[in-house]
């Protein structure tokens, strides 16, 4: 296990050195197989894989659950034991974060909607982690899931802006068998809420089905589609329902590109986030 950014950087450089391709597979830990889909992939496309676990102060906001946010490092290890024992990166919050840092990453339009809108600062601080754990561990490719959708804009935008020479690998969001996104906020979820939950990817599914066997490309009436199915579930506030471009994130009138149909969700306390790329709304 590394700790500190020097064991990382020698670590990565003595990979590099041997002339092998490294992946970076970025969590929060409390792993579950979304993430470990991920190691998977980078495991399929590089010769070296390294997961980083660190809680980010700077990505949560001051009413936010990060005291709360579930910390499981030895069941962590476990797991990626039984999945071919890549290097992790567990550093703490003063080796990221030393005494006097007052440096971040700002990115503009992509971040600022939705969760950007939402949650004000999450993607300075989400940039400027990722960011230095691009330049620690000189990956050669970084591994995000599709669930985080924006926050992977963030990441491609940043990385396209500032020439990091990294590659951007978005792996499947990885589900529950009655479509529910993993998530490690599902744990929270009462048995109750826990089905009722289901109903946000059953509305994701049934607007794609709209766009692309019924050919429906008014976004608004999209919209109010999932919004009815959610709200009728009961139980459930809805923070957004959005119809965009994949690319720019800009909300769509009409659907006539490659779109991402994004929501947020609160249930009781807990907040959701799903969506789906519609790749043939053309």
């Amino acid at each position: 296990m590394l700790q500190t950014i020097p064991q990382l950087r020698s670590f990565a450089q003595s990979q590099r050195q041997s002339g092998k391709r490294v992946g970076l597979v970025p969590t929060m830990g409390a792993l579950h197989e979304g993430h470990l889909s991920l190691v998977k992939l980078s495991q399929e496309q590089c010769d070296t894989t390294v997961v980083s676990i660190f809680v980010n102060p700077t990505q949560f906001g001051p009413n936010e659950d990060f005291a709360k946010y579930p910390r499981t490092l030895e069941n962590d290890l476990r797991l990626l034991e039984t999945h071919g024992s890549p290097a992790v990166f567990v550093p703490n919050a003063a080796e990221m974060y030393p005494n006097g840092f007052d440096t971040s990453i700002r990115v503009g339009n992509v971040a600022l909607p939705f969760e950007g809108a939402i949650r004000p600062g999450h993607f300075d601080g989400v940039a400027t982690v990722v960011l230095k754990l691009f330049l620690a561990s000189q990956a050669d490719a970084a591994f995000f899931g599709q669930k985080d959708f924006q926050q992977l804009c963030v990441i491609k935008k940043m990385v396209a802006d500032l020439n990091v020479p990294i590659e951007i690998v978005m792996g499947p969001t990885i589900r529950e068998p009655d479509g529910l996104a993993m998530s490690s906020r599902n744990r929270y979820l009462s048995p109750d809420d826990r089905c009722r939950a289901a109903v946000l990817s059953q509305s994701l599914f049934a607007a794609e089905r709209m766009i692309i066997r019924e050919n429906i490309r008014q976004a608004e009436a999209i919209k109010q589609k999932i919004s009815d199915h959610i709200l009728a579930a009961g139980g459930m506030t809805i923070d957004y329902v959005s119809v965009a471009d994949s690319l720019t994130l800009r909300e769509l009138e009409t659907i006539d590109r490659q779109t991402v149909i994004l929501l947020a969700a609160r249930i009781g306390a807990i907040r959701l986030i799903d969506n789906v790329l519609v790749e043939n709304a053309v």
